[in-house]
């Protein structure tokens, strides 16, 4: 998630009811519901970095109790009154883990259980950004401002706000809960089908921007991969209807890249890996292989790819990856 969907779920914490049980809740909670994020520094360097770092031990459940000490430094620098460190420390880690608990629901997941293993954990019922988790938040915090400012108009007690904040946090978890059963709906969908003669191997559904109604589905088979657009709607699904892209066939060039550091590091975070194998054009008679990331981008789109120049006696020419096209900032996801 983004930081903006992080911090609002915080106040909301904090509106709620925390507060009133620690005086300094709501600068913590913040601060700790954006710590793990500390991580996107690994921007400075290059892509493969990123991708290394990114969502890895920030984001870790061993490593939470000590993420959390971090939001309490610059309260301990500032603060002016005597702090509560046990409640402070308590509502940090409460922050932190919300932070986990967001990207946990979302397509590119979190290395969770680092260092124990490496693998990443995503339940693919949001993406980056959540809209109407966003707006109702949003809107929610806009009414704390609002009812502040007319009350001191009127002279009447200002509201406590505490009904609202609870009201927008049971609705992100109610909404969570309808994009969950969506996403279920959708991969038993993608899974009772046939395409072209052969049973899928693995499937996958993609949240879209607006709507738990509307996703985009990813099968494998085992000579291809097919991305669709899907309704629930009551439309009905045309297992023909989708984008095919074909797996190339099993070659030296192949087993070549896969044993390159980058493509290694690739296939750590990348579940659907589509891979492509032309003609490289310059050295003479070199193959370009690539593997890309299919939830994240699409053969001509070079998001989410590791890329290998091979020579015609199977040595690697050289070998990257990237987020995105050449000058695309990677974005913060």
């Amino acid at each position: 998630m983004e930081p903006a969907t992080h911090s609002l779920a915080a106040y909301m914490m904090s509106r709620a009811g925390l507060n009133r049980w620690c005086p300094c809740a709501t600068p913590v909670l913040l601060l700790a519901a954006n710590v793990p994020d500390i991580d996107f520094l690994a921007r400075f360097g290059d892509d493969l970095f990123l991708l290394d770092w990114r969502r890895g031990p920030t984001h870790a459940l061993p490593f939470a109790p000590l993420m959390a000490a971090l939001p309490l430094l610059p309260m301990l620098l500032f603060a002016r009154k005597r702090m509560q460190w046990r409640k402070a420390y308590f509502l940090s880690v409460l922050g932190v883990l919300s932070h986990l608990l967001l990207d946990w629901t979302n397509i590119y997941g979190a290395r969770l259980l680092e260092p124990f293993n490496r693998v990443y954990y995503h339940l693919d019922i949001t993406g980056a950004t959540d809209l109407w988790m966003l707006l109702v938040m949003a809107a929610a915090a806009a009414w704390f401002g609002l009812s502040k400012l007319v009350s001191s108009e009127i002279g009447s007690a200002k509201a406590t706000g505490r009904g609202v904040a609870i009201a927008a946090l049971l609705f992100v978890v109610l909404w969570q809960g309808v994009r969950y059963f969506a996403h279920e709906r959708v991969l038993a969908v993608l899974d009772s089908r046939i395409y072209d003669g052969a049973a899928p191997t693995r499937v996958a559904a993609l949240p879209h921007f607006t709507s738990p109604l509307h996703w985009t589905g990813i099968v494998e088979t085992g000579a291809a991969y097919r991305v669709f657009e899907i309704s629930l709607t009551g439309e009905e699904f045309d297992p023909a209807a989708g984008r095919t892209f074909y797996k190339p066939e099993p070659s030296r060039w192949l087993e070549t890249a896969k044993q390159t550091d980058t493509f290694r590091r690739l296939l750590r975070f990348a579940p659907h890996a589509l891979w492509q194998v032309i003609p490289a054009g310059e050295p003479e008679g070199a193959m370009r292989v690539q593997a890309m990331d299919v939830r994240f981008g699409l053969p001509g789109e070079e998001r989410f790819v590791a890329t290998a120049i091979i020579d015609r006696s199977g040595h690697v020419v050289r070998h990257w990856f990237q987020f995105s096209a050449p000058g695309e900032p990677p974005r913060f996801r």
